[in-house]
Order: C-alpha cells, then sequence, then structure tokens
C-alpha cells in the first residue's frame, strides 16, 4: 500500500524546519545511519521538502536542517507538480564515472554564493526508498550532480570545500557575509 509523502510545491511563510548555514558545527558531523524508515522518518522528509520548496531550493540533506540521520530529498524540477521528488536514506555511491565535469553549484546553507566544483559526471546510487524498500539509481547531469552535493552533506563536506579557486572562493564568501575560516579543503577532510 503506497504511503503519500508528496507534499505540495509551495512557498510557506513559516517552513517547518530551520535552515543552518556555514560556520554552523552540525554541518561538519558526519550523520548517523536510519535504522528504520517508519512514520516519524517519514515526517520529517515531508518538514524537509517543505523547507527546500519554501528557500527555492532542488535538495536538502537533513544535517542542513539540524537532522543527524542519513536523509536527502531532491527535486531538480520544483515547478513541475507531477514530477515527485527522490527521497534518499541511508545513501551510497557505488560507482563513479571516470568522466569528470566542471559545474557551478550553490547550496541553501551559503544563500548567494555560487561556485564551479569538479565532480565525476556520473554516479551509480543504492539506497532506501520512503517505504524502507531498497533501491538502486543510476544518475547523471543535474540529478548526479545533485546527489553528490547532498550525499557530501551527511559526511560533513559543504561545497566550499571543494572549490579549487580559494582566491574567488575568499572573495565570494567575504561578499556574502561568510567566514573563509569556515572552509574545510577536501584534501584536510576526513572522509
Amino acid at each position: 500500500m503506497p504511503i503519500e509523502i508528496a507534499v505540495e510545491k509551495k512557498k510557506l511563510q513559516n517552513p517547518p524546519l530551520e535552515l543552518h548555514y556555514l560556520g554552523d558545527r552540525v554541518l561538519r558531523q558526519a550523520t548517523k545511519r536510519v535504522s528504520k524508515v517508519d512514520e516519524e522518518i517519514r515526517q520529517v522528509v515531508r518538514e524537509m521538502l517543505q523547507t527546500m520548496y519554501s528557500k527555492d531550493g532542488i535538495g536538502l540533506a537533513a544535517p542542513q536542517v539540524g537532522v543527524n540521520k542519513q536523509l536527502i530529498v531532491i527535486d531538480c524540477e520544483p515547478d513541475n507538480p507531477a514530477n515527485p521528488p527522490l527521497v534518499l536514506i541511508n545513501p551510497t555511491i557505488t560507482k563513479v564515472s571516470r568522466e569528470i565535469c566542471m559545474a557551478q553549484e550553490g547550496c541553501l546553507s551559503i544563500p548567494g554564493v555560487y561556485m564551479d566544483v569538479k565532480r565525476p559526471q556520473v554516479v551509480e546510487i543504492s539506497y532506501k526508498d520512503e517505504h524502507g524498500r531498497p533501491r538502486t539509481l543510476k544518475a547523471g547531469d543535474l540529478l548526479g550532480r545533485c546527489i553528490q552535493h547532498e550525499m557530501d552533506h551527511l559526511n560533513g563536506v559543504v561545497f566550499v570545500d571543494r572549490v579549487e579557486n580559494s582566491l574567488a572562493l575568499t572573495q565570494e564568501l567575504s561578499k556574502h557575509g561568510f567566514s573563509h575560516q569556515a572552509v574545510k579543503p577536501i584534501d584536510r577532510v576526513v572522509r
């Protein structure tokens, strides 16, 4: 029997969850696996979706709203009501392509900052859906990038940690009121 997880794709004046921003310790903690996919988890997923749509995002990881769980919601077509969002519970990357591509990324936890980041072109992942069923997915383009970006959050990594042009990054961060001290370049981040 299907469980209705869908929420209306609209902006709420007061989204249910509060976003955490670059510099907040909660963004640097590795998350815990979800042991049981139940109604409580589905409610967190609904609230994450409502918060993501309210902030004009296409992806949101649980640590960004202060939830220490391996939970991600993604919707690369937030303006298309017919396109259901993707819910990833305990996702694991099982394969990455050799092809690397550079593209601009932004993050709800670092509003206004957009920088180029190199990532594998395509990823394959295994995860559980909102019903607790095991799934696999092969994704490239925007969806593949979004999955990798959000999965980084589950490991305490933020996209600015992957930016190679540190001078441009420092300028962009300070322009938007963020400290470059909050960046932990990926070579210093423990995987």
